[in-house]
Order: structure tokens, then sequence, then C-alpha cells
């Protein structure tokens, strides 16, 4: 288990050669032409055949043994705490056992589950810089988590705002589990968060922890964020009917997470596809939560929709890389010149009755990680938490 202190981009020449697809993440090209990419500095710095790109001086190679090639997973929707621990589940280790699960970035919904956390306005906003500063700094099995995500509370003015851009906070946690519960309080925090590069995300559904409540497709609407929190509920979701009204009266993502109702979720891709805007639809897990840690998570809800939801396997997996990472405004999350080397291997697991990987997928089950990269950095070799893969890559030298 590697638990690092965050330092420089590594230096030099990574070669990852002899892959079997290059998932790009983006759902208008999904499936790339080519079996090579080459890393230089922890970026990516070329994707095509062998024989059409540089592979020479490599300091490191790493054959794909024909496995899938994608970009790292990302979870739009966790809780962290301090490091690798939760305290809802008194659980040490849950980030890395989820990087094993394919995620390479995690994107903080608040540090709601803090002890004792503060909720008077220089509390709040003391915990959200100390959690962006500690999650910079270190990085639990090598995942990049963007954390520092206050609780917005009744009383906040707009110098609050520019007050937590300035120290580097660049979210807010979700909506509705302070004592901001109202649409108009709620619209007008929302715009000065964004006027000074904050983004915003809101609970959505029924209440999950003691001081959440309801928060309906009005206030959804009405509080403008940009992305929709677990839009199926974390856990009780909206009706049917608020679910539709909020997809086709906004356009922020829509977020479906593990920890949610699975009926909504798919009523929610449903929509999203009937509007031609399935680029819209990012997941999450909304973990740790009392249903407990997910390392398969985000894994388990590619599986899900792409299964139920009748969506090919390599447009699901674009839920949780480029859509996410455009939503969101992130580096990580697509397989494109200048990217960040953050990959998974995937690979059809044994005796599934899939013919490849990405028709197991459609068929339920879940692929094999065979290895996690980040910033080009091999973080693990096969997954211990995923089935065993039918394929594994190796390290050449």
């Amino acid at each position: 288990m590697s638990h690092d202190p965050v330092t420089a981009l590594p230096k030099g020449k990574l070669v990852i050669r002899n892959i079997g697809m290059v998932l790009s993440g983006a759902m208008e090209n999904p499936i790339l032409e080519a079996d090579t990419v080459v890393v230089v500095d922890g970026r990516i710095a070329a994707i095509g055949r062998y024989k059409d790109v540089d592979t020479d001086d490599a300091n490191q190679v790493i054959d794909a043994n024909q496995s899938t090639l994608a970009p790292g997973l990302i979870d739009s929707h966790v809780h962290p705490v301090a490091g690798d621990w939760t305290p809802r589940q008194n659980q040490l280790g849950w980030i890395d056992s989820t990087m094993h699960g394919g995620v390479t970035t995690m994107i903080s919904a608040g540090e709601v589950h803090t002890p004792g956390r503060p909720t008077d306005i220089v509390g709040l906003k003391a915990l959200a810089i100390a959690a962006q500063r500690t999650f910079t700094a270190f990085r639990p099995g090598g995942v990049k988590i963007h954390a520092g995500a206050p609780i917005i509370e009744q009383g906040m003015v707009e110098q609050d705002f520019k007050d937590l851009a300035d120290a580097g906070v660049r979210l807010l946690g979700e909506i509705g589990l302070g004592s901001v519960k109202d649409g108009e309080t709620a619209g007008k925090m929302v715009a000065w968060a964004r006027k000074y590069g904050i983004q915003s995300t809101i609970h959505t559904g029924g209440p999950s922890v003691p001081g959440s409540g309801l928060i309906g497709a009005d206030v959804v609407l009405a509080a403008g964020t940009d992305v929709v929190g677990h839009i199926n509920g974390g856990h009780t979701a909206l009706p049917d009917l608020e679910i539709r009204c909020i997809c086709e009266g906004c356009k922020a993502g829509l977020e479906i997470v593990h920890n949610g109702n699975e009926r909504s979720a798919l009523y929610a891709l449903r929509i999203a596809r009937e509007m031609g805007e399935m680029e819209r639809v990012i997941l999450g897990t909304d973990g740790p939560a009392g249903s407990g840690v997910q390392p398969l998570g985000i894994l388990r809800m590619v599986s899900l929709l792409s299964s139920l939801g009748d969506v090919p396997a390599e447009i699901a997996l674009c839920f949780a890389t480029g859509n996410t990472a455009r939503m969101r405004s992130l580096e990580s999350g697509l397989i494109e010149v200048g990217r960040p080397a953050d990959f998974v291997f995937l690979a059809k697991a044994m005796h599934s009755a899939g013919r490849d990987m990405l028709d197991s997928i459609q068929l339920g089950d879940l692929p094999g990680v065979g290895m996690i990269v980040i910033d080009g950095i091999v973080r693990s070799g096969r997954s211990r938490n995923t089935p065993p893969a039918e394929r594994l890559p190796f390290v050449c030298n």
C-alpha cells in the first residue's frame, strides 16, 4: 500500500505497448486506433501504432498483453475526512482499496463526516481550507483527491466565497447538508461561488445524514448548481416526475451514484438519452456512507448502466471518465496528448460469458483490473478486489 506525499511528476519516458484496445473516455470517439501510448514526464506524449510513434530510449516499458487501456476512473462524489481513514465506518485504507477498483481521481462532496464538524462560518472555512491543503499534499494510494468542499450555512456573505477561493478552495460541498435548504438562498450563494471559480453541487432527494433534509426539484432548479448531486437519491430518490423536471430544466451534470436508488438511476439515464444529452451523465459512489465503502462502486455503476440501461460499455465507461473530466474541469479522465498519464488496464474477468471485455460489461459482469498507473507511475499490479482478469499487463524492464 502506497500512501505518498505529493512530489514532482516523474521524469523520463514510459512506453505502453501491445495494447488490445485504447478507450479514450470521450463519447464522441470512445475507441482509438492505437496499440501504443508514450508517456513523457508523467503526461501523455503520443498515442498510435507502435511503428508510428517514438518508443526509443524508454526508461520503462509496460507490455499490456492485449488488455484494454482506459483512463483512470473518476469518483465524482466521495466524503473524505483525514488521510485514508473514514469515521463513518471506522475503516482504514478505503481510498487505496478504491484505487484497486480502477479509481484514480476522487472529488469531495463535503467533508461531512469529520467528527465535530464546525458549522460556524469561520470554522467551516477553516475545515475546507485544511482539507484542501492536506489532500493536495497527501495522496493515499496515489489517488488524486480534490477535497476542501465547505458545507454552506446561513449567514455567509460574498466575501466568504472570495476568501475560500483566494485560499485555493474550488468546490462547494452538497448544498442541503447544512442550514441552507431553500432555493433562493442557495442560488445567491452558488452565484457568488461561481463568480470566484468555485464549482457547486446539491443534495437531491431525501435526507441521508442528521442535518440533511428533503431537497426537491424546485430547490435544485432554483439553486442552479453545476452538478445535480446523486439525482438517483442518496439513498432515497425523488419521484420520477421530479427527476424528469430536473433533467429537462437545467444543463447541470446529472450525477448517478452507487449509494442511490438503482431504478431511479436507470430512469435518469433514460431521460438523458431521450434528450440526446448523455454527455451530462457522471458517476459517483457517495461513499463512505451508512451502507459502507464500495471499492468497486464505480465499476459496478458502469456495469449496471451498460447492462440494464442498454448502453454500449465503451460509452458507459465515458460516464466515469471523460464526462466527469469535462463537467468537473479536470485534467485527468481522458486519454489524449498532454493529459496526465492516469490509466487503468482492464480485461474480461475469468470465466465471464462475454465475448470480450466490453461484451462482459454489457452482460453485467465486472472487468478485471490488471494494473493502475497514475502520473506515469505504476501504483498497483493485479487488483486485489476485482475478479481476476484473463490478461495481465507486465513491466518489461
